[in-house]
Parts: C-alpha cells; sequence; structure tokens
C-alpha cells in the first residue's frame, strides 16, 4: 500500500522515533527553553539535541538523556514514564522490516510499536467488522479468538497473547484515558465466539465498560447494506495538542492490522481516505441509546439460549 514503506526502517520505528522527537520538541518549547541552552544544560551538543528531536535513527535513545530531559522540561510523571517507554521500544525492536510473522514468540515489533502510539493517542476510533475489538474483549472471548485456527497456537502462546491483550485494557482506567469510539458490525453481536456463555459474559462486559469509561461504542446494523467500511478493518489514532497549542503533537495515524503485521499510514491522502469512510460509517451507524439497546437484545437472546437468529449459526 502507498506509503507503507516510507514507515518501516531498519528496525521499523521511524515513525515512532519522529513521534518521540516531536513530544520532545513541543516539551522544551513549552518550558521555554531553547535547543542551545538545552544542549548546555544537559551537557550535550546542539545537535545531537537537534537530531533526538529529528527522531534521527543514528541516534540511540538512552534512559539517562530522555530523563535529564523530562526533569529539565518538567514534565508530569505520566508523561516521563510514556516518553521512557516508548524510547525503550525503539532500542529493542528487533533489526528487521516492520512486517514479519504474527506467530513468532516474541512480542511483534509492529505490535508494540501500535501500543506505544496507543499509549499516546487523545482519541482511538476503531471499526470492526467480525470481532469485539482487544480493548473491550474479556478473557474467555480473547482466548477463543485467539486459538483460531484450532490446534496452530501452542496453550502457553495462547496465554502470553491474551496476558498482554487484557494488560493494554488498563489503557481505559488510566488518569487520562483516550477517547476510545467504536464502531461493529452486527455481526460481532450476533456470532456465537466460543460459545452462548462466552457470548454472555462478553456482551455484558461492553455494555459496562461504556458505561462506566470513556468509551462509546456504536453498532453498524445488518439493515444498512453496502457501506464504504466493507474492505477492512481498520483505527484512526489522533494525539492531544502540544502544550500551549492548539496543533496535534502527531498528525493522526491510521493503523490496519494484517495476518503478518500491521500498516501505519500517515500521508494527508491516506487519513482522508479513512476519515472518509469514518464518517459514512459514522453516519449509517446506530446512535449509543439504539445501540445499547441492540447489544442488549443480543445478550438476552444469547442468555435465554435463543442466540439463533436468523443470522446466527446454531451450535
Amino acid at each position: 500500500m502507498k506509503g507503507a514503506s516510507d514507515l518501516s526502517g531498519s528496525i521499523g520505528t521511524t515513525l515512532l522515533r519522529r513521534h518521540i522527537g516531536r513530544w520532545l520538541t513541543v516539551l522544551r518549547e513549552a518550558a521555554g527553553i531553547s535547543q542551545d541552552a538545552a544542549a548546555q544544560a544537559l551537557q550535550r551538543g546542539s545537535s545531537t539535541i537537534w537530531r533526538i528531536e529529528a527522531g534521527d535513527s543514528r541516534i540511540r535513545f538512552r534512559d539517562v538523556d530522555v530523563d535529564a530531559m523530562c526533569t529539565l522540561y518538567r514534565v508530569s510523571p505520566e508523561t516521563r514514564h510514556r516518553l521512557l517507554t516508548m524510547t525503550r521500544e525503539t532500542r529493542d525492536a528487533p533489526r528487521r522490516a516492520w512486517w514479519h510473522d504474527y506467530t513468532e514468540s516474541a512480542l511483534p515489533a509492529w505490535f508494540g510499536l501500535y501500543v506505544s502510539l496507543e499509549d499516546s493517542a487523545a482519541m482511538i476510533r476503531q471499526y470492526e467488522q467480525e470481532a469485539v475489538p482487544g480493548l473491550l474483549q474479556t478473557r474467555a472471548y480473547a482466548e477463543a479468538i485467539t486459538r483460531m485456527p484450532e490446534g496452530v497456537i501452542s496453550d502457553e502462546e495462547i496465554e502470553r497473547r491474551v496476558s498482554v491483550r487484557l494488560e493494554r485494557q488498563a489503557l481505559l482506567s488510566a488518569p487520562r484515558p483516550p477517547h476510545l469510539r467504536v464502531i461493529l458490525n452486527e455481526a460481532v453481536l450476533r456470532r456465537p465466539v466460543g460459545g452462548v456463555d462466552v457470548m454472555v459474559e462478553q456482551l455484558q462486559h461492553m455494555l459496562d465498560v461504556t458505561a462506566r469509561f470513556s468509551v462509546s461504542v456504536r453498532v453498524l446494523p445488518y439493515s444498512t447494506g453496502a457501506h464504504s467500511g466493507m474492505n477492512s478493518a481498520f483505527s484512526i489514532l489522533t494525539f492531544p495538542n502540544a502544550p500551549l497549542s492548539r496543533d496535534p503533537v502527531e498528525p493522526p495515524i491510521a493503523y490496519v492490522d494484517t495476518l503478518t503485521g500491521a500498516l501505519y499510514l500517515n500521508k494527508p491522502d491516506e487519513i482522508h481516505a479513512y476519515e472518509t469512510v469514518w464518517a459514512d460509517l459514522d453516519r449509517r451507524a446506530l446512535d449509543e441509546a439504539s445501540s445499547r439497546e441492540m447489544i442488549k437484545e443480543a445478550l438476552e437472546a444469547f442468555s435465554s439460549g435463543r442466540p439463533g437468529q436468523r443470522h446466527v449459526a446454531q451450535e
């Protein structure tokens, strides 16, 4: 896909490096410190500070440097933690292209990159065609999804992947969580993933989460017919404004899962394409109240042992 290659880099972190550099730039500027003054205080060359802020691939983000910059710029503990987490990702990612075998034992580098960006997002918009998004999955539902195709992945690997997925859900209860806006194809509610009991728990969990957290779930009903989201599930991440500015610290990013990796797209024409699709889905989806009613209706159907509305295969 157009634009994917220039995000790969030698270790798959070009995008993340640029993201980190922008954060450090706006934090320095918000503190009223020039590059030269920062270099002097940190006992580094001005050119080094410039390369760090540019996300130069020749720069190694060292914890001691990042920590010192955070102290100098008087950043919050939360921002310090996020920056240190992201910079460690640039060092730990395998030295290969950003896409690779999804089933390898180590945590995929492309997933680590997404997690780092997700942590910094102000809003996450997701359209899902077939499954509940990972941030909203129960353990049993996540295990059923991860087990597919049966017999390919070991129980130990399934447990590892599910644990990583569930750990990500702490993002929703963070002090300043991103706003999560989800649009689900109605099929997600009707498909008996893992069986009736798993679906009852999963649908109730969605209702609970949307009542407690900064989460919106809306349903795209079957009655919609053809729509522009039929090609692919996707996410759009938007980032908070820089300190003392109305401009976001990072342009939006569209994220698309594949069987063997992921695509990170951020060129203006790419973002425009996904924004256009999202606008179409947003226009066609039920409102939040009607969506909750449909989720409750699906929950009641599973609970009563009658999940088999005509759209659901009988077990």
